[in-house]
């Protein structure tokens, strides 16, 4: 797992801000939505993916307890697929313009729906009332990406938990949006992964700084069962 070292000068800053050092911390269960970014194929099994990401495997054990806990609260859970479609390359010719042809071609490989990279990885805990969502961008939330925003709006969920991989690419760009679209967004400090602890830091920093707030796996878990008990006492 990464080790994750967050200066005190950042959550004295956070905490001046917003009041709290973890101002998500009272988020309503029933409202929250765990997006899984990612975890499939063509990040994580070697001999197939174009990026693999090793610290992607080492998450997996706390995305499921992240996922059963949201479910046992009554959260809803979102795996995204990110997937290429031939229309990429001229909608986003920029990515694929400005990449060397041989990792150009393996991404599209390993990327294309209905192959073995674009896949999710076999040990998440998938379940039936989960939903998939295949993203065309890093971001699951920028315009034209998947229909992510909309499905969460229909459902009444106002809280996302942001894992995956990589943590400074597309866990952090969908993260950013889902704040900016008005979304209460955390990353899971120990549910995202990067190509080392250097780059993980640097984006959970940037991110806590001033989009959104950070916590651990048994933070989160520890809030949304305290929360939910809290919320059925009341009723």
């Amino acid at each position: 797992m990464h080790k994750v070292s967050i200066p005190q000068s950042v959550y004295d800053r956070v905490a001046a801000r917003r009041g709290s050092v973890h101002p998500f911390a009272d988020m309503d269960p029933s409202r929250t939505a765990l997006i899984v970014v990612d975890l499939q194929n063509g990040f994580m099994m070697d001999g197939v993916g174009h990026a693999v990401c090793p610290m992607a495997r080492e998450i997996v054990p706390n995305v499921n307890r992240l996922a059963s806990a949201v479910r046992a609260t009554g959260g809803k859970v979102f795996w995204i697929r990110n997937t290429h479609y031939e229309e990429c390359l001229s909608s986003w010719s920029i990515l694929h313009d400005y990449t060397v042809p041989e990792k150009k071609a393996h991404r599209i490989r390993s990327m294309s729906e209905g192959t073995l990279g674009n896949e999710l990885w076999e040990a998440l805990d998938v379940q039936p009332e989960d939903e998939e969502v295949r993203k065309t961008r890093f971001s699951a939330f920028i315009q034209g990406s998947s229909d992510l925003e909309l499905r969460l709006r229909r459902q009444g969920l106002d809280t996302v938990l942001i894992t995956g991989t990589v943590t400074n690419v597309c866990c952090e760009s969908t993260a950013r949006d889902a704040m900016m679209l008005n979304f209460k967004t955390v990353m899971i400090t120990d549910g995202c992964a990067a190509a080392n602890d250097e780059e993980h830091t640097a984006s959970l920093i940037a991110f806590y700084n001033a989009f959104g707030d950070i916590l651990s796996t048994d933070e989160t878990i520890a809030c949304l069962e305290k929360n939910a008990g809290l919320k059925q006492a009341a009723e």
